[in-house]
C-alpha cells in the first residue's frame, strides 16, 4: 500500500452531518508539538467551535509546503474532505533556504526546503538520491489549494506563527516572507469570492507575546524558541480565533466565543489593517 494511501485510511470523515476543519501544518500546529512538553495550537481550535464542526488535526512535526506535498498529505486530505469542509493551511517554519543536493530525511536540508521565489521557480536537486523538481512555497500552496477547492471546500490560508518575540530580551517582530506569500497565493486564487481567506496569525499571535510580558513568554518556550508549551500554544489559537473573527471568513460564524470573550489584555483587539484580505 502507498504512503499517501496509508494517511488517508486515519482521515476519513466520522460524520458529514456538521463540516470538518482539516489543518495542514508543521510542529507549530500538529498533535503533541516539537514534542518534550511542546504542542501545536491547532489541538486547541476544537475548543472554539465546539459541536458545530469537526477539527481534523492533520499538521505533521518537521514539514514543510514541499515535503506535505511529497508524501501526499495534502492529497490525503483532499480525498477525505466534502463539500463544506475547511481546510486551514498553515506553513512556514520549514520551508527557508535554499535547497541542496544530496539530501536526505536527516541531512542537509532534509526535504523541506522549497525553492526560493514568489513565482513559479523550480530548483532541481537530487533528495533521498532521487531528482527532484522544487517548487515555490506559492506552488504547493496553490496547488494543494485547488485539489481542496475543486472538491468543494474553503480555505483560510494563515500566516505563520513568530518565534518567541522576547528572546533577545526586548520584543520584537518583524513579518516573515512567508506572510507575504501567503497574502499573495490568497489573492492569487481569487480571494474570498473564490472562497479562500487569509488569516495574520502570526501578527496576531505576535501582539499576544507583547501583552503577556518577557517572563512568561520566556517561561512558555520549554524546548527553543520555536515550539510553544501549552500554555502558550492556545493563547495562539486563540490569537487565530481573534484573527478569524476581525476578518470576513463566514468560517468565523461557526465560533462559539464571542468577539468580546476573545479580545483583552492577553490577546488584544483587531488590527487596524486586518480583513481576511488585508488593505
Amino acid at each position: 500500500m502507498q504512503f499517501s494511501s496509508l494517511i488517508s485510511l486515519s482521515l476519513v470523515p466520522l460524520s458529514h452531518a456538521i463540516p470538518v476543519i482539516y489543518i495542514a501544518g508543521d510542529s507549530t500546529t500538529a498533535p503533541d508539538g516539537g514534542h518534550n512538553g511542546t504542542q501545536g495550537w491547532g489541538e486547541y481550535l476544537q475548543y472554539s467551535f465546539s459541536a458545530n464542526t469537526r477539527v481534523n488535526n492533520s499538521a505533521y512535526a518537521g514539514r514543510s509546503a514541499r515535503s506535505f506535498t511529497r508524501e501526499g498529505r495534502f492529497a490525503a486530505i483532499a480525498e477525505a474532505l466534502v463539500p463544506g469542509d475547511w481546510v486551514i493551511i498553515e506553513f512556514g517554519i520549514n520551508d527557508a533556504g535554499i535547497p541542496q543536493n544530496g539530501s536526505t530525511s536527516t541531512t542537509g536540508d532534509k526535504g523541506r526546503v522549497d525553492c526560493p521565489g514568489s513565482g513559479e521557480e523550480v530548483c532541481v536537486v537530487t533528495y533521498n538520491n532521487v531528482t527532484e523538481y522544487v517548487q515555490t512555497f506559492g506552488t504547493y500552496v496553490k496547488n494543494a489549494s485547488r485539489l481542496f477547492l475543486e472538491k468543494g471546500a474553503k480555505l483560510v490560508i494563515s500566516e505563520r506563527l513568530p518565534t518567541n518575540s522576547w528572546q533577545t530580551g526586548e520584543f520584537k517582530f518583524t513579518p516573515s516572507v512567508y506572510a507575504y506569500y501567503s497574502m499573495l497565493v490568497t489573492q492569487e486564487l481569487g480571494g474570498p469570492k473564490a472562497g479562500v481567506y487569509f488569516v495574520q496569525h502570526g501578527q496576531y499571535a505576535a501582539q499576544a507575546q507583547k501583552l503577556l510580558g518577557k517572563d512568561i513568554v520566556k517561561a512558555n518556550y520549554p524546548m527553543d524558541n520555536t515550539h510553544p508549551a501549552p500554555y502558550l500554544a492556545d493563547i495562539f489559537h486563540q490569537a487565530f480565533v481573534l484573527g478569524l473573527k476581525c476578518g470576513t471568513s463566514p468560517l468565523a460564524d461557526l465560533i462559539v466565543n464571542a468577539t468580546a470573550r476573545i479580545e483583552g489584555p492577553l490577546l488584544g483587539t483587531c488590527i487596524q489593517a486586518n480583513a481576511t484580505l488585508p488593505i
